[in-house]
């Protein structure tokens, strides 16, 4: 009862001081360390559709280095292996991309004429993961844009010949269910550490008809309940060590509440499974829905961990290389982080134009989202515990973010006017390292000593500064 009255005490002190520091023309960014939300569990990106492309072993380890690794790259923790629908096995895909045609484990044997499982297959894609985790992954996830081909209606793993139709027969849901575990099991059983797997992608959408771009398939609401119930109960009965991801939402907003409400309606699935994954899409800079949806999950089901699995911008405007283009990332992840109150933040994709880096005649080359990342990525450690920032400007453009890892406290802050801001913390007190990218700088230290009481924001910018 003592510690409780000590910590509301401090709390209102914090908050009192934050109130009377702002003085003339600056702002007042506080932290209060004892207001508490999500423990964070870490960042990742995906390996679609890029890592069964990369034929060189020196590419492949250097892009793993730039992904993984702690000290010199991002330092991300979970690594989502695509496993392939199997479009590029077929010499009729469909799918207008060959980039997006994808290999797979599972085959038809014209020798023994039956369907068969080669892990030998899809080898470029495998030794990414095998490298990923080499330079600091801790953690794979598998996930499903479509079940196999030889699962689908029709075919083929990219939808149905016409739009919003399921491509699943429901006599084909546990094939589709004993064909993914098989595939987990098999890693598993090779010393992988398959955190979960995440068999339905974005079942809202209306994949399929004339035109298809990419392996993927629709679900109605019940047909996506009905097969991650199957999922579930054929994994307890199995006594799978790897958990089940629940549907990857294309959109976490009211008009598709309908999913979310349905699928955490089942008792199957409430009691087995404890994350529900969504992307970020078509909700950027949409602050009062994020927070609407962050808050659903808190009061209708505070037993479920939202997670963020994948994000790009969709449609791609900014120059990748432009500070533009970094700052309106950082904006994103702060917002998932802060109103939708994401415990883990994925990237949609890795090595592609609309991803962290792009190859460009054999040579990587680094954008500035990937810059904007590291911001939150090298600093922001799996068990740290997201805390309150305060901002006592109304129409502030500072957007901000912290958290606090034992004795640290980490806060990211984004410039988003095209002039200097004057900034008055408070709520920090310690030695302090602050990190800047800007037109100039791609997130290099450039200030420490003892914690800054008043400092001037350089225009459109992200730091990140690290308290101890």
């Amino acid at each position: 009862m003592l510690i409780r009255f000590i910590c509301l005490l401090l709390s209102f002190m914090q908050v009192l001081s934050f109130k009377v520091v702002s003085i003339g023309k600056s702002q007042a960014i506080g932290v209060n360390k004892y207001k508490e939300y999500q423990t964070f569990e870490g960042f990742g990106t995906s390996s679609a559709w890029w890592s069964q492309n990369i034929e060189d072993e020196k590419l492949a380890r250097e892009i793993a280095r730039l992904l993984y690794d702690k000290e010199t790259g991002l330092g991300l923790k979970t690594y989502r292996f695509n496993v392939g629908a199997g479009e590029a096995d077929r010499e009729d895909s469909r799918i207008v991309y060959p980039s997006r045609q994808t290999h797979s484990f599972y085959y038809y044997n014209e020798e023994t004429k039956q369907w068969e499982y080669d892990f030998t297959r899809d080898e470029n894609a495998v030794r990414m993961m095998d490298f990923a985790l080499e330079y600091g992954a801790e953690e794979i996830i598998l996930f499903c844009n479509s079940p196999h081909y030889s699962m689908c209606a029709n075919g083929h793993a990219s939808g149905g010949f016409e739009k919003k139709e399921n491509n699943l027969p429901e006599e084909n849901y546990q094939a589709f269910v004993d064909y993914l575990l098989t595939i987990a099991d098999h890693f598993v059983e090779e010393g992988y550490p398959i955190k979960a797997i995440s068999p339905i992608n974005e079942p809202q959408w209306d994949w399929g008809g004339d035109w298809v771009s990419q392996e993927d398939c629709h679900y109605d609401v019940e047909q996506c309940v009905k097969l991650l119930e199957l999922f579930a109960t054929t994994m307890k009965a199995r006594g799978c060590k790897y958990e089940l991801r629940m549907p990857e939402s294309g959109e976490l907003s009211e008009p598709y509440y309908d999913y979310i409400d349905k699928v955490l309606e089942s008792e199957i699935l409430r009691d087995y499974c404890s994350y529900y994954s969504g992307h970020s899409y078509w909700m950027d800079f949409r602050i009062p829905e994020k927070t609407a949806t962050g808050n659903k999950f808190k009061e209708q089901y505070p037993g479920i961990k939202l997670e963020m699995s994948e994000w790009c911008e969709l449609p791609l405007t900014l120059d990748n290389n432009s500070i533009d283009s970094g700052i309106y990332m950082a904006n994103v992840i702060i917002q998932d982080l802060k109103y939708l109150g994401a415990v883990s933040w994925c990237s949609w994709t890795a090595v592609n134009g609309d991803g962290l880096m792009d190859i460009d005649n054999g040579n990587l080359k680094l954008f500035n989202r990937y810059n904007a990342y590291m911001h939150f990525s090298r600093f922001i450690k799996p068990g740290a515990v997201r805390i309150d920032t305060m901002n006592n400007k109304e129409d502030t453009q500072i957007e901000s973010v912290a958290f606090k890892d034992g004795d640290s406290i980490i806060l990211v802050l984004v410039n988003n006017a095209g002039d200097s801001q004057k900034i008055e913390f408070s709520g920090m007190s310690g030695k302090y390292e602050m990190y800047l990218s800007d037109a100039t700088h791609n997130c290099e230290k450039y200030q420490t000593g003892s914690m800054l009481l008043s400092h001037e924001m350089p225009p459109r910018s992200i730091e990140t500064i690290i308290v101890r």
